[in-house]
Parts: C-alpha cells; sequence; structure tokens
C-alpha cells in the first residue's frame, strides 16, 4: 500500500487494536500529507498502441455480436413497428389502417393493431473521478478511462450514440452524445481534461445523471463503489428512470489482498476523502480481517446488483482492460 505512515510503537497488544474499515484502509494516505493528492492524469494512455489495441477489440466484438443491427437497440415502447405488440380497442381519430380487419370480420370487434417501436437508445458512460479512485499513484482512475474510452469505441463503431459524465461529490463533467468512430478522439480529450477530485457521492451523481438525459438508455457506472447506501439507491434511482444501469466497480490488488503487501507495524491510516486518522497495528491476522471485511463489501454490491437485475462486473486493475471487456461481452451484459 502507498499510503501509510509508520507510528512510534504503542504497547497496546494486537488483539486490543480495531479492524480497520475497508474504505480507510483502502484509501489511506501518510497523515503529514497536506491537501488533496492529484493522480497522474490520463495523458499517457490514449496513444497509438491503445488505438490499436481498440481497434483490434472492436472487430472481436463484432464477431460476437455478428447478427446486430447497427444503432438498433430494442425498447418496450409501444408504436409505429414492425413487430406485433398488443390490441387495443378502436378510439375515434385512429388510423384505420392499424385496425385489425381478420379480428373485426371474425369477432366483429373493432381493434387497433400496437407494435413495438426500434428506438435508437444512447449509451452513457459515467466515470468516478473522487479522491478514492485515484489512490495508488491513480491507477484505479486510469484503469476506469482505459475501459470507457474500450466502451466508448465498440459503441460509436456500431453508430450507437455515447456520452461520458465524469462525477464525484464536487465533480460532474459531462460530453454529450456523439456518433461515429471517428469521434474517439473527442473522447479522448474529453478524459484527458477532465477535472477530478472530491469525495464519492454516487446518489447525488446518479441523481443528476439521470435528471439531465433527455432520453434513458445503456447508462454504465465505473466506480470503487466505495460509498454503499449512496451506490444502492444510485443505481436504483436509474433504474426507476427507465435507464438500464450497468455497474462495473474498479478495484487495485492491493485493496482486494493487502495481507500480500509489506505493510506490517504501527501506522497511521488516514481517509483520503477527509475522515480522521486512524492509528492501528497492521499484523497478519488483522490484514486478514480487512481482505474479509472488504470481500463481504463487494459481495454485498454484487447480490443487491443481481437481486435488482443490473449486471455487475468485478474489475482488477491488474486485468488488461481489452479482456475485462471482452469478458463483459461474452457475459451478454453490455451492448446487447
Amino acid at each position: 500500500m502507498a499510503w501509510w505512515k509508520r507510528s512510534a510503537p504503542t504497547p497496546s497488544a494486537l488483539n486490543d487494536e480495531p479492524v480497520p474499515e475497508a474504505r480507510s484502509l483502502a484509501g489511506a494516505r501518510p497523515s503529514h500529507h497536506q491537501g488533496p493528492r492529484r493522480a497522474a492524469g490520463p495523458d499517457d494512455v490514449f496513444d497509438d498502441a491503445f488505438l490499436a489495441r481498440l481497434e483490434l477489440l472492436q472487430v472481436i466484438a463484432r464477431r460476437l455480436f455478428r447478427g446486430r443491427q447497427r444503432a438498433e437497440r430494442k425498447t418496450r415502447k409501444v408504436g409505429s413497428g414492425l413487430e406485433f405488440a398488443d390490441h387495443r380497442e378502436y378510439s375515434p381519430g385512429d388510423d384505420i389502417r392499424n385496425l385489425d380487419w381478420n379480428v373485426l370480420m371474425r369477432l366483429g370487434q373493432s381493434l387497433i393493431r400496437l407494435y413495438e417501436e426500434d428506438e435508437d437508445l444512447p449509451i452513457r458512460i459515467a466515470i468516478d473521478v473522487s479522491e478514492s479512485m485515484q489512490t495508488s499513484g491513480g491507477g484505479k482512475l486510469r484503469y476506469a478511462s482505459q475501459v470507457a474510452a474500450a466502451l466508448a469505441y465498440v459503441g460509436l463503431a456500431n453508430l450507437d450514440r455515447v456520452g461520458l459524465t465524469c462525477m464525484s461529490r464536487k465533480v460532474h463533467n459531462s460530453l454529450p452524445a456523439v456518433r461515429g468512430k471517428g469521434r474517439i478522439f473527442r473522447v479522448f480529450e474529453f478524459l484527458r481534461a477532465a477535472p477530478r477530485g472530491g469525495t464519492t457521492d454516487l446518489r447525488a451523481a446518479c441523481s443528476r445523471l439521470a435528471a439531465e438525459s433527455v432520453q434513458p438508455g445503456l447508462t454504465v457506472v465505473l466506480s470503487d463503489f466505495y460509498d454503499m447506501d449512496g451506490a444502492f439507491d444510485g443505481l436504483n434511482l436509474l433504474r426507476f428512470r427507465k435507464h438500464e444501469p450497468v455497474a462495473i466497480q474498479i478495484l487495485d490488488p492491493a485493496e482486494v489482498h493487502p495481507e500480500r503487501s509489506a505493510l506490517r507495524g504501527d501506522v497511521s491510516l488516514v481517509d483520503c476523502e477527509g475522515g480522521d486518522p486512524r492509528d492501528v497495528t497492521l499484523s497478519p491476522a488483522t490484514l486478514r480481517a480487512y481482505a474479509e471485511a472488504h470481500e463481504r463489501f463487494c459481495g454485498a454490491l454484487a447480490s443487491s446488483c443481481r437481486a435488482r437485475g443490473i449486471p455487475y462486473f468485478r474489475a482488477e486493475i491488474d486485468v488488461p482492460f481489452d479482456e475485462l471487456v471482452l469478458r463483459m461481452f461474452r457475459l451478454g451484459g453490455l451492448l446487447r
């Protein structure tokens, strides 16, 4: 772990030390550090090699989804389409061309045929840019930016409308939906220039995201979700507003497996989003207890998403971003 400071030895026994909360250890930084630490920007991420990987990713994704119409996403909206959905009684003023003459001749009832309407739905990719995403040198935020760019590229190549939003309690910056593969460079520039910082507040961020969306669609949320109550409320709000949310939890392996690190002894941990410092003694047993608490936290998030029919993907940043995206495509949670 990168953010820690060894303190003076304390006489208390290990068993008397409280087990640190998952958030505190994952986002700890030295207690002597003044001011928020900003992650290295993703400027060096979107190079020619990255673009070449996106091209290959898009080719593979096209094979996986062969047969899907370009820029066509079926909705439950009833309107003018080709696929029959239902009947309703005829009302004066209805177009008689939609009258079901077979039913009229056989049953003597005047019914109008209704059809499922095919509609081009937008894709909105929301990236958590809070302080907790910038710990350990900003690895989680860089990884989230790569995944967001990859998803945007595949969507743009399929002529979907794709927009992005960077969000935290103090940041809410959006790129309006664009279309066409050539627009990927606007996506790169947006991710490079997007402001960062602030605490995690997924409830408020998703509420604003839903309110400013002219048309609901597929909404992908990339975050570490270190805001459990806010995460549940935010994703539920998106569902209530007729969006199709997808949760991608971005995790640093050091958060998941702290017992594998060299972090031991008496340390002072400080929550990277403004929490009070906590002096603890870190032993292998304490780190294992933290890892178990963190796993329960992630399991609760995954269970909540499954119960609500929300696709959930766990992404550790040591897994190449293109492997993660292909796995999501194969499991059928994105760009259906």
